[in-house]
């Protein structure tokens, strides 16, 4: 009759009436809870069903039902949840702190402004309907995206769902009584991202010619360094950083494939030098967690680290500024953490007039990591095991570097070289 669904870590409930689905959010995260809320449900739909109770017109079934038929009416949505506008900012505001990522709220307010100017922030609700959201998806696609190109499906997606997320808030928060009319929306094809590639294979393409300046951008975005690369790298980086953190940050990247998150989150206790092992603080491998995972350090980094800590601008996080930046407004009594947007604009500073400058992030030291590891064959499981979550696209992309597993699976189908070579007849193949 009725059963209790999980999203993320509270439970809702779903049932059917005659030919109707109803779903209501419980607002708790406690099974037992949820269990009475449901049981209660199930004997009031038995009594509706027999005729012992009787639903008042204008009432909201499902409140009607979890209340034991007290509820006479139900409550009137706020006003300001009547437009698009109302609903995406109200979803904004009721956002539990903590539970989403700075960075993820930056870009769900991008998206946000972007839903308000296309669609009309003053668009009521009640007159959404799939034509205005095909128009949406038919508008964004023919903006400008990066590299001069037009905007991805992905992207274009990802606002999407931020409208999703918001309309679900509404519907949980009894201001919307319908589903979001999305279904059938038609996007343009998406492009699959190339394999990793090295310098050399790059320039080569390059050199070729023919290639428009947003092809020769996307080549440098598949850029992986390889070992002798990197060496030279962190040398260039050694040797020009003007910052101390810069240094070892550059390293641990690389020889971790950590993201610029988890290393600005590093804190010096995570650091096992007894076990040469260091902790890394996730929040994207287990939704809604925050999981962690042990990389093993090499001994180079090791080295590089004890170095560093014991010049350490003082703090609990490994990678830190000093009392006294350049060109910062800021005042320090210690050492304090990294953002990210500081660890960013230093090492884009570091790189700036040499060679190195066309790398466009610190990602870049996570999949030559995961590329130069699978080149090295380290096992799959390893890899994943080390940069934590991986996703199959992703993989794919530096699949091609495992040495030699690709030709001895094919010569396992088709056997090694032929016993006698067969010449072409070239006669023939001029005819």
């Amino acid at each position: 009759m009725a059963s209790i669904e999980q999203r993320g870590n509270t439970f809702r409930i779903v049932f059917r009436f005659g030919s109707r689905k109803f779903s209501r959010t419980l607002r708790t995260k406690d099974r037992k809870a949820a269990d009475a809320c449901l049981a209660r449900l199930e004997d009031n739909l038995r009594r509706l069903e027999l005729g012992l109770l009787e639903v008042p017109d204008g009432v909201d079934l499902p409140t009607f039902l979890l209340s034991d038929g007290r509820a006479q009416r139900r409550p009137e949505p706020p006003s300001c949840i009547r437009t698009l506008g109302g609903l995406l900012e109200g979803y904004l505001n009721g956002i539990t702190p903590g539970s989403l990522e700075d960075s993820t709220l930056v870009g769900m307010r991008i998206h946000v402004r972007r839903l308000k100017r296309v669609l009309g922030a003053n668009l009521v609700l009640d007159s959404l309907s799939l034509e205005d959201i095909q128009k949406f998806v038919d508008k964004r696609a023919r903006d400008k995206g990066i590299h001069g190109r037009h905007l991805s499906s992905a992207t274009i997606k990802k606002e999407l769902r931020t409208l999703t997320s918001a309309w679900t808030w509404g519907l949980d928060s009894g201001a919307l009584s319908r589903p979001l009319p999305k279904k059938g929306l038609r996007f343009p094809k998406m492009t699959e991202k190339p394999p990793f590639q090295t310098w050399q294979e790059i320039e080569r393409k390059i050199s070729r010619g023919g290639l428009t300046k947003a092809e020769v951008a996307d080549l440098w975005d598949c850029l992986f360094l390889t070992l002798p690369e990197i060496e030279e790298l962190l040398e260039f980086v050694r040797a020009h950083a003007k910052q101390p953190f810069i240094y070892p940050m550059v390293m641990f990247a690389a020889h971790t494939g950590a993201r610029r998150s988890e290393m600005v989150r590093s804190e010096i206790d995570d650091i096992d030098f007894d076990g040469a092992t260091v902790l890394i603080r996730e929040k994207k491998r287990i939704r809604g967690k925050l999981s962690t995972r042990r990389v093993p350090l090499s001994p180079f980094l090791v080295q590089v680290l004890r170095d560093w800590l014991k010049i350490h601008p003082g703090g609990r996080h490994t990678f830190a500024l000093g009392a006294e930046v350049p060109r910062s407004r800021k005042t320090r009594s210690i050492g304090t953490q990294l953002t990210r947007d500081e660890a960013h604009d230093h090492f884009k500073r570091t790189l700036l007039g040499s060679r190195w400058e066309r790398i466009r992030g610190w990602h870049i030291f996570r999949h030559s990591f995961c590329s130069n590891c699978a080149a090295k064959g380290i096992d799959q499981r390893i890899i994943n095991a080390w940069v934590g979550h991986q996703t199959e696209e992703m993989v794919r992309r530096y699949r091609h570097l495992i040495p030699n597993q690709q030709q001895e699976a094919i010569r396992l189908v088709f056997g090694g070289l032929p016993k006698e070579t067969i010449p072409i007849n070239t006669e023939e193949v001029a005819q």
